[in-house]
């Protein structure tokens, strides 16, 4: 894969943080047009606002529920595991980012269901231009070993598939193809490429019927596909379980249960065209 983009002089660019940095700027782009159609005041004022609470938000919760899943990282070196760029979980980011998110709207008393249907479709393609970043960096967040004709290796990403740097990817080797010689490099699912694949359609459905929804509902939906898309690709992912869940599964549960309930409970006008 390609960790690093290109270096100019002492300064390095790296692939996860240039698609982080375009799915910021995505985000903000469609954010404010989508403030500005709903008639919400000071688009671009609000949406660099979300934008500053989502990058910090989300970059102290992502670090924070990765070290949460991944405790041994935070034993082994404290220091470097709360300063490394590798290690982001997105439902920490999220949920840290969603409280500051409710406490702005609060104090600026901002029409909270307007707001949220308004980022949706923005939150949905970003977090696909993010997962493009993770497959360009091999940052660990691929899948279990694998066969099939499309299976890929990351012997040069941050967290590398290389058998002989990777003991936990040859352990799910061994345990996967018994028998099997483990090979050099160990090939495995693209689950960034999956990610950003359902991303990109979902984003094309809610962005197809934002105009339509009642408010609230846009969010609601986005909630339930988001978290069935991430709890059904966590089934080949590495992730360590809880109760036969990973814990990024527990949280798209949740978040696909309170979309539902919202999709059935929101009776508010319909959304602005």
């Amino acid at each position: 894969m390609l960790p690093v983009l290109f270096k100019i002089g002492p300064i390095t660019i790296y692939s996860f943080g240039a698609m982080v940095a375009l799915g910021f700027l995505t985000a903000y782009w469609i954010s404010v047009a989508e403030f500005r159609r709903r008639g919400l005041p000071k688009p671009k004022d609000l949406a660099s606002s979300l934008l500053l609470l989502a990058f910090v938000g989300g970059l102290v919760g992502a670090k924070l529920f990765h070290l949460l899943e991944h405790p041994e990282e935070l034993r082994g070196d404290p220091l470097g595991a709360l300063v490394s760029p590798a290690g982001l979980t997105f439902h920490g980011g999220f949920l840290v980012a969603a409280a500051l998110f409710l406490w702005y709207i609060w104090r600026h008393r901002l029409p909270l269901w307007r707001i949220a249907d308004s980022i949706a479709p923005a939150l949905m393609l970003a977090y696909g231009i993010g997962r493009i970043g993770c497959h360009l960096a091999g940052d660990g967040d691929y899948g279990i070993p694998t066969d099939v004709p499309w299976a890929v290796t990351y012997p040069k990403g941050t967290v590398p598939t290389l058998s002989a740097l990777n003991p936990e990817l040859r352990r799910r080797y061994e345990e996967l193809f018994p028998g099997r010689p483990v090979p050099e490099d160990i090939p495995v699912h693209p689950t960034p490429i999956y990610e950003a694949l359902a991303a990109g359609a979902i984003f094309a459905l809610l962005w197809r019927l934002r105009r339509s929804m009642p408010e609230g509902k846009l969010f609601a939906l986005y909630l339930v596909l988001a978290g069935l898309e991430r709890f059904l690709v966590e089934f080949i992912r590495l992730n360590p379980t809880y109760w036969g869940l990973s814990q990024a599964q527990w949280f798209a549960l949740a978040a696909m249960l309170v979309g539902g309930v919202l999709l059935l409970r929101r009776r508010a006008k319909p959304a602005q065209r």
